[in-house]
């Protein structure tokens, strides 16, 4: 139905207040433990979820973020910061362990930072190895006299390690013969049994028990040996070839056989460079690779290991065979400078090949398809493998005539099965060194970015040679990635040109597929133009009407960097233009705004390769409300249904644009669709930093609400902001105020001691026992409601004179203490006692401290009769830690003793004497008194109306 909501409007002075940070875990740890010096550290166990929540304080609303140092490298979590309160980690590693750190940072003062540590708990399998006695190694391994048996665990924290044989448990000095350490050097990680003198009944079975004494509840875990007069280390054999020459495609099976060891070991191949191939076939000790290929070459081992001894380990070799990359070169006679070829001159053709394994290559030669053989004037020689590897030459010693002609050389592998490569190499007259030029219009060369160039140079000569194109101007790679770029046929071409590629690039003639001679070269000029960059490319400004702004547009970069014009636009509207002389930059000013030069407002900055843009959106929205989320929001109405709620903010920049005129306030219930919406209306100016409170009353328990607040200026509407509201008990970060009047079902999170007689009972008179004891107990809660609830102790049977009921509250963590103040922060601590009847005992109020749980502190105590109504008992307290309150109830002689409370409050800051007047307000800052200017309070009538 419709409701009349009141609204109540307050506002106060400056309220920034820089961050504060506490962090609370919420997911499935062992235990937390508070370190020296403070030092919070939570374990938990492998595999589950890590939860830690950062709760802060501050305003404007601090952004907070995760970040986490320690740990290993491979752990990336430094790279994902984590930017919302709660850090959510399932299925935790070991590797995650470390320090996680919280940092809150609002603009104000330094960022506030806390941390805690993580342990992450763990225990692996543990393996059993073991040894015998150097020195002493016979054939068989087992007639020696002293035996080892190491056992190994990783684990966190350290294991504890004992020994079995058979049922019975071996301990140091419980058996002459056996002798149980820990070798110096592993820290904790190893336990050695040795086994002095080896006796008959040492042949037993062997367990290794490895324990973390159940922390975070993980099991033992235990592996066994057998040791027998059979015990022995592994020996294996390969039944192949050493090493194994195949061609691609052949299918290749390596057998590795076992021919020795107890127990019997397990068989592994592993390949010396990386991973085995993907189409390996494992069977036992078989390893097959159905079509070999060059990349599946090298090194292939059998490992077998049983954990007895030392592993087994035998290695082959295959080798691919392989024929690739022919090429050829002429040498002219090196006694002459003259680098052409002459008749009655020395000339050499020289081929080359890459060939695997390259013992098997062999090379043939022939003239005009006929063979030739090595003869005096026809010298044939391989060049030292070591100097030029795969390399044959051609010696003609005087060249004639007849000589010209084409001369083929074919490289083979003698194993078969590869293709031969032939190289053909013609000499005649007309076979001359190569030249190299640039094509005129090619050199410089103007492009812009993004296009795609060919850069040229025209090579001359037969046979014409492979090309290198390098960077001449500076020592950087090609946009290939290459020092060198091979072309055949003198071009390189470049797609996606970007500005570094301008600059001078080299082209020059390689000695392959032509002639050994000094290289030529020529260079290519690349000229890579791009529009200019610009800043600000993007730029909000916000300000009133009547108001003036500048803009200002600056050039970064561009080329060509002369011959810039501008020219200012509002939408499509040109405003002015102009020319760059010397000047970086163009301003431009509107004196005063109006409605209409409002809008955005684009410089276009312009060259032969394009234009670069700066934009400004010029706008007199009002920046947007922040929420102060510090307060303690709910006010706790002793209403059973419906809480309301006390809305802070303050107004970010409220003088940068036009004034506030008033609020839209917008109210959904969390999950529906439509906004309930109205307007707050603002008088006077809002100040920076002032605190602007609004009462929501009628909120439905325990649903949660969208609240979205907008300024409206005569502009229009300013930016939004949402937040939600939360019906909760009273936990917050740091204790301001907490109220409760047992409305809720968990009770404010007060808990009944388990250590008490019996518990104190939640009821309100509405709902009470019609069989209950007359003239004892309150017949309304403390504001006279019958629905309302209160706490009480029910005397009667079987109850016991002198029985206690203890009601324990939450921990309230205290405010932060002011480092210049001496004493600790005050609070006022209130509630109301009801104690009505003949038989009336006592009721006790305990101070427990942080640290100290043994230790209670009397506060406050009552005994007998004080009268049909409820008393107010208020305490000024000053604990200097977090702290708990106790309310102890003590039956007294007979049933007409219950004994009531309600309505407890703690608020910070000393309760005000009874005849202060009560609208005195005390400051939320520590230690100093703030006088607040009130603006009178305006009550505004409206209509709220909710879904019900």
């Amino acid at each position: 139905g419709m409701r009349a909501a009141m609204l109540t409007w307050l506002l106060s002075l400056g309220l920034a207040a820089p961050p504060t940070v506490r962090i609370v875990h919420s997911g499935l740890a062992c235990n937390i433990e508070e370190e020296r010096y403070s030092e919070r550290v939570y374990t938990i166990r492998e595999g589950e979820t890590l939860e830690l929540t950062c709760l802060v304080t501050g305003h404007p609303r601090p952004q907070i973020r995760w970040t986490k140092t320690a740990g290993s490298a491979s752990d990336r979590f430094q790279d994902s910061s984590v930017f919302n309160e709660t850090l959510r980690i399932s299925n935790i590693q070991r590797h995650q362990g470390g320090r996680y750190y919280c940092k809150a940072e609002n603009g104000l003062g330094s960022p506030a930072i806390k941390s805690i540590r993580v342990d992450v708990y763990y225990l692996d399998d543990p393996i059993v190895t073991v040894h015998q006695s150097i020195g002493e190694a016979k054939e068989q391994f087992y007639y020696e006299r002293t035996v080892f048996l190491r056992c190994v665990a990783n684990s966190n924290p350290p294991v504890r390690y004992s020994w079995r044989r058979g049922q019975e448990v071996l301990l140091q000095g419980s058996d002459k013969g056996v002798e149980i350490y820990e070798p110096f050097f592993t820290q904790g990680e190893t336990k050695i049994l040795k086994l002095k003198n080896l006796r008959p009944q040492d042949y037993a079975n062997y367990s290794c028990i490895a324990s973390v004494r159940n922390v975070c509840s993980i099991p033992d875990k235990m592996v066994s040996f057998r040791l027998s007069n059979k015990t022995a280390s592994p020996s294996i054999k390969l039944l192949v070839d050493d090493p194994i020459v195949v061609n691609p495609g052949e299918a290749i099976t390596l057998v590795c056989v076992m021919t020795g060891g107890e127990p019997a070991p397990s068989l592994t191949w592993v390949r010396s460079a990386g991973i085995l191939p993907e189409k390996t076939v494992l069977n036992g000790g078989t390893l097959t690779i159905p079509a070999i290929t060059s990349e599946d070459a090298g090194t292939y081992s059998c490992i077998a290991n049983n954990n007895v001894g030392n592993p087994a380990k035998k290695s082959t070799n295959i080798i691919v065979r392989a024929l690739k990359k022919g090429r050829f070169w002429i040498t002219p006679d090196p006694y002459h400078k003259d680098d052409n070829i002459q008749i009655g001159r020395e000339v050499k053709i020289s081929c080359q090949v890459e060939a695997i394994p390259s013992e098997e290559l062999t090379f043939s030669w022939f003239k005009n398809g006929r063979p030739l053989r090595s003869s005096e004037r026809m010298v044939i020689t391989q060049t030292d493998p070591d100097v030029s590897p795969g390399t044959t030459n051609l010696d003609i010693i005087d060249l004639k005539f007849t000589d010209f002609g084409t001369y083929t050389c074919v490289a083979s592998l003698k194993g078969g099965g590869i293709s031969d490569i032939s190289i053909d190499v013609n000499i005649s007259s007309s076979t001359v060194p190569p030249n190299l030029t640039v094509p005129q219009e090619k050199s410089p060369l103007v492009t812009r970015e993004g296009d795609t160039i060919e850069l040229q140079c025209q090579v001359t000569g037969k046979p014409k040679p492979i090309i290198l194109w390098s960077r001449a101007d500076k020592e950087v790679a090609m946009p290939d990635g290459a020092m060198q770029t091979e072309s055949y046929d003198g071009i390189l071409r470049i797609v996606n040109v970007s500005r570094e590629m301008t600059g001078t690039y080299r082209c020059q003639t390689s000695q392959y597929n032509g002639f050994n001679v000094k290289p030529r070269e020529a260079l290519v000029q690349l000229i890579v133009q791009y529009s200019p960059a610009v800043e600000p490319t993007f730029l909000e400004i916000r300000q009133g009407q009547g108001r003036s702004i500048t803009m200002s547009c600056r050039v970064l970069r561009a080329y060509p960097t002369r011959v810039l014009t501008y020219e200012w636009r509002l939408g499509s509207k040109l405003l002015r233009t102009g020319q760059f002389d010397l000047q970086d930059s163009t301003e431009y000013t509107v004196s005063s705004l109006s409605r209409d030069s409002y809008g955005i407002y684009n410089c276009n900055i312009i060259n032969e390769a394009g234009a670069g843009r700066c934009s400004f959106l010029v706008t007199g929205k009002a920046y947007a409300p922040e929420f102060y989320y510090d307060t303690y929001n709910p006010l706790w109405q002793n209403r059973p249904r419906v809480y309301s709620y006390s809305l802070q903010w303050t107004q970010m920049n409220p003088n940068a644009v036009d004034r506030i005129l008033a609020y839209r306030l917008g109210i959904r219930q969390a999950g529906q669709q439509r906004w309930w919406e109205q307007e707050i209306t603002v008088n006077g100016n809002i100040q920076k930093g002032e605190l602007i409170t609004y009462n929501l009353t009628e909120l439905i328990k325990p649903e949660a609400y969208e609240v979205r607040l907008t300024p409206i200026t005569r502009f229009g509407e300013g930016d939004s902001t949402i937040r939600v509201i939360k019906y909760s008990a009273p936990v917050n970060p740091h204790l301001r105020e907490f109220h409760c009047g047992f409305e809720d079902g968990n009770i404010c999170l007060f808990t009944q001691d388990d250590t008490d007689n019996f518990d104190w009972t939640k009821q309100s008179t509405a709902t009470r026992d019609t069989k209950y004891t007359p003239n004892t107990g309150p017949n309304a809660d403390r504001t006279g409601s019958k629905e309302g609830f209160y706490m009480y102790i029910e005397t009667s049977r079987p109850r016991l004179e002198g029985e206690k009921a203890r009601l324990v509250s939450p921990v309230f963590s205290v405010a932060p203490k002011n480092p210049y103040g001496a004493t600790n922060t005050a609070y006022c601590f209130s509630f109301y006692y009801h104690m009505y009847g003949q038989h009336i005992g006592s009721l006790n109020v305990y101070l427990r401290l942080k640290g100290q749980t043994a230790i209670e502190n009397p506060l406050w105590s009552s005994s007998g009769n004080k009268g049909q109504h409820w008393n107010q008992a208020r305490v000024n307290i000053n604990p200097p830690t977090s702290f708990q309150l106790i309310f102890e109830g003590i039956r007294g002689p007979g049933i007409e003793g219950d004994i009531a409370i309600d309505d407890v409050s703690i608020v910070e800051g000393e309760c005000m004497k009874s005849d202060q007047p009560a609208n005195n307000l005390r400051s939320g800052a520590v230690g100093t008194l703030a006088h607040i200017r009130l603006i009178p309070v305006i009550i505004l009538m409206s209509v709220l109306s909710h879904q019900r």
